[in-house]
């Protein structure tokens, strides 16, 4: 017996066979593309490496995820095997921390990024501060609290109260304080009039309108502020070390050198 196939139904086959086949291919290609890379950064950070990530995946096609917090946080929350391919701190502390610990990979390490340490105001008070040694930054608080990153953990509350220790006003300050879990909290109870005053990266008070420099410390005030990054001990993602070397390409310096950071190279 021969089987006929109708031409109309031969030609609908003919059709069918390069569609499977093309969503065949495409499925393979969808599945050997880079998982998403998730990285933890330094909460002060944020503006910058979200423009950063969005140039990455423009170039490299790999989609990144982005917790930001304090230092300290994310550091522990690595430590308690939390998912995360890249660490970015706002100190060396604190990736030393992980360091020791065998939790990261010490060939990636890096020192990627500076910054500056600044007293700010809400933007209607105006005035400015002489920030030198025995300053009256009490008298300037009045009734009110200094915003200050927790300075027990937090990479800008350490730097912070290193320099007005140095400064010989931490005394002086230490009660009226209002600390907050990280300098983005720090910046937000500024620009919201919550505080008359608070000490935060000079990259923060750029991005908020809310906010005015008042003074800025000096560098030999605190420790240098440094920006460390690293692939996490556990990452098997293959894009992670590509990542690094994106984040100190000229693309990213760039951007990086717009919101104001130090680029460290």
């Amino acid at each position: 017996m021969v089987c006929r196939v109708s031409l109309p139904k031969l030609r609908g086959f003919l059709v069918l066979v390069p569609l499977v086949l093309s969503s065949t291919i495409w499925s393979t290609v969808a599945t050997a593309q880079a998982p998403k890379l998730i990285v933890f950064a330094a909460a002060s950070l944020k503006d910058a490496l979200d423009e950063v990530n969005a140039a990455y995946q423009r170039d490299k096609g790999q989609e990144t995820a982005t917790s930001y917090a304090a230092s300290s946080t994310l550091a522990k929350q690595i430590e308690a095997a939390a998912p995360a391919d890249i660490f970015i701190s706002a100190d060396l502390d604190w990736m030393d921390y992980l360091a020791k610990r065998n939790l990261i990979k010490p060939e990636t390490r890096a020192n990627l990024l500076g910054n500056r340490l600044v007293l700010i105001a809400p933007a209607n008070t105006g005035g400015k501060l002489d920030i030198a040694p025995n300053f009256p930054l009490a008298h300037a608080l009045g009734n009110g609290r200094l915003a200050i990153a927790d300075p027990n953990a937090v990479p800008a509350g350490r730097y912070a109260k290193a320099a007005l220790q140095s400064l010989g006003v931490w005394s002086s300050v230490a009660n009226k304080l209002a600390p907050a879990e990280n300098v983005r909290a720090t910046l937000a109870l500024v620009s919201r009039g919550e505080a008359p005053l608070g000490i935060v990266y000079q990259t923060d008070a750029n991005s908020d309108k809310g906010v005015q420099i008042v003074g800025a410390f000096p560098d030999n005030t605190h420790p240098p502020i440094v920006y460390p990054i690293a692939v996490v001990a556990e990452s098997t993602n293959p894009g992670a070390p590509g990542y690094v070397a994106f984040l100190r390409s000229p693309t990213a310096r760039s951007i990086f050198e717009k919101q104001g950071f130090t680029v460290l190279q």
